[in-house]
């Protein structure tokens, strides 16, 4: 608030100054005699009405230099006025500008500047004040004085201009070195991350393939232990490979995720999918009552089938984890242009169990909702049922 109010100070005493100046400026001219009085009084007035402009037009400086400087330059380079509001428009210009338009808008504030001088040297000795300094008469000291005296004041606007421009030159750079920090530290936690799921998730879920794979070497073969543990097995294989993709991600290493000869990465899951993830929740115990009807489903975006079927694989995941042994009714619809709606309907559990999650399945289905351009509703309703309601774009 301080900073705020020390530029509309500034800013109000650049305005006045600059009005105050030109108002003197036409009140040595009217009383300059040995001139046409009515020639002088109107450009006097025109002169005046001009740099008024110049003056409020200060007001927007910073918000556009150029515009403003090119106003400002027009009292003294076509008129009989000071050039006060250029010299304070200079400032901005420079302070937001560089190469030639900077210098170039130096070069014509010292040109407007040195012609008010070179005329205010020229009025009487008692209306100047340039000219007890270098004379009222023409000659090579007085024009090298001009010159000299136009110089010193140009240079001030140069010197504050320069000043804050390298001070937001060096905000800024502050700026992208606090933010190339923290883009460091947000790498290195997820290497921290990535390690950490490569060597505690990653051993496990070795360790829970290996375990299904004998269970299932051991048991007879149309057992249904045999077909329990060929299921456990395939469902570790799988988060397996997703999590070799995670850590993939986690590490922003391109070349890990690049497909090569020896190690393809696993494709990702389709909308022609979903059948086979309903029937993997029906060998887990899952009740399913399915309805899908689907057109052009092999043609469906990538990103689009992917994500239905990630909000699929989490709808019956919480259908297992909060109603174990209640059914779920399941409804697909969808085609290109109609869009993709998912329903799935399952009792309320009368005494939910605990649930080893962590609670976010729901939030992480409405943030992939949103990402694709769709919505998201759930809850639970009068007939103690809980409804997930999801539509997606096609």
């Amino acid at each position: 608030m301080g900073w705020t109010a020390l530029r509309v100070a500034l800013t109000v005493l650049a305005v006045m100054s600059s009005l105050a100046s030109s108002l003197a400026m036409v009140s040595l001219d009217s009383s300059s005699p040995g001139t046409d009085e009515v020639q002088t009084s109107i450009l006097a007035f025109s002169g005046f009405m001009v740099a008024v402009g110049a003056a409020v037009m200060l007001v927007w400086r910073h918000r556009w230099p150029e515009l403003v400087t090119g106003i400002a330059l027009i009292p003294p380079l076509l008129l009989t006025a000071d050039s006060l509001a250029a010299l304070i428009a200079l400032a901005a210009l420079v302070a937001h500008r560089t190469g030639l338009i900077r210098w170039g808008g130096t070069a014509l504030v010292y040109a407007a500047t040195a012609m008010a001088v070179w005329h205010d040297s020229h009025r009487p000795l008692e209306l100047t004040i340039a000219g007890n300094v270098v004379g009222t008469q023409t000659t090579p000291g007085s024009v090298i004085g001009v010159l000299v005296i136009a110089a010193l004041f140009t240079a001030v606007p140069v010197t504050i201009g320069l000043v804050r421009w390298a001070r937001d030159q060096n905000t800024r750079l502050a700026g992208e070195q606090h933010e190339l920090r923290a883009e460091m530290a947000r790498r290195e936690e997820r290497a921290r991350i990535a390690r950490e799921m490569h060597d505690v998730l990653g051993h496990r879920l070795s360790l829970l393939s290996l375990q299904a794979g004998a269970l299932e070497v051991t048991t007879d073969e149309d057992a249904p232990a045999a077909e329990a543990a060929r299921t456990v097995r395939t469902t570790a294989k799988q988060s397996l490979d997703d999590l070799r993709q995670v850590i993939g991600v986690l590490r922003e290493n391109p070349a890990a995720s690049e497909p090569t000869p020896a190690a393809a990465p696993p494709p990702q899951p389709t909308l022609t999918d979903i059948p086979e993830l309903i029937a993997d929740a029906r060998r887990a115990g899952l009740a399913v009552n399915a309805t899908i009807l689907l057109d052009q489903a092999v043609s469906a975006p990538p990103h689009l089938a992917t994500g239905a079927y990630r909000i699929m694989q989490e709808a019956l995941t919480n259908v297992l984890r909060h109603s174990p042994g209640a059914p779920a009714d399941v409804t697909v619809r969808g085609g290109p242009g109609v869009g993709l709606a998912i329903q799935v309907v399952n009792p309320l559990h009368p005494q939910p169990p605990a649930s080893p999650g962590s609670g976010t399945g729901l939030t992480g289905v409405h943030e992939r909702a949103i990402l694709l351009g769709g919505r998201m509703g759930a809850g639970p309703t009068e007939q103690r049922v809980f409804v997930l309601q999801v539509w997606l774009p096609w």
